[in-house]
């Protein structure tokens, strides 16, 4: 004699069975273990790109919390995030930061009439401004020296990615550690 089992309450076990196992998902997934606010790195948004500066102090990372792909600056020390007026243009994605030592100095990549352009921004002088605008071609991952004088990118203008240095010349305010000694270049 075959003992017949109903469907009606194997589906029942499914049922229950994805019920929980959905329930604890959320509850793994629950962001209560994440600082969410105004003063927190992490967001219910998308962060990226993180860069660090080179005395440890801050961070800067692409986030799109705000409704824009755009570069935020946060201060590790203050748990707080830096005013960065005329960074981030409306209408324009901003893209892999790189700091400075003191973090005075942001190096990113943007957009300028539709191609991608290395720019740099100056916290002292809250101005950005465009160190490609003669480059053909792609560009891409800028770094910034730690003193700010010097910026390396990748460039496709020969048709495969190459290193270019750009020195950005002796008379630039340096972005060096407080107290340092400045020794002029040969």
């Amino acid at each position: 004699m075959k003992k017949i089992t109903p469907r009606f309450w194997l589906q029942r076990q499914i049922h229950w069975s994805l019920i929980f196992g959905l329930a604890s998902l959320l509850i793994s997934c629950s962001s209560e273990n994440i600082p969410i606010g105004p003063t927190s790195v992490n967001s219910r948004y998308t962060e990226a790109q993180p860069t660090l500066s080179g005395n440890g102090r801050f961070v800067a990372f692409v986030s799109n919390r705000n409704g824009s792909h755009q570069i935020l600056l946060y201060d590790l020390q203050q748990q707080t995030f830096v005013r960065t007026p005329r960074l981030n243009r409306p209408e324009t994605i901003a893209e892999s930061p790189s700091l400075s030592y003191n973090g005075r100095y942001i190096a990113y990549i943007t957009s300028d009439q539709g191609r991608p352009v290395v720019a740099l921004y100056d916290r002292a002088t809250q101005n950005s401004q465009i160190l490609t605008p003669i480059y053909r071609g792609w560009i891409r991952n800028p770094n910034i020296s730690p003193n700010g004088r010097y910026v390396v990118f990748e460039s496709a203008s020969r048709g495969q990615w190459d290193i270019e240095v750009l020195d950005r010349g002796p008379n630039i305010e340096l972005d060096i550690p407080n107290g340092a000694t400045i020794t002029p270049p040969p």
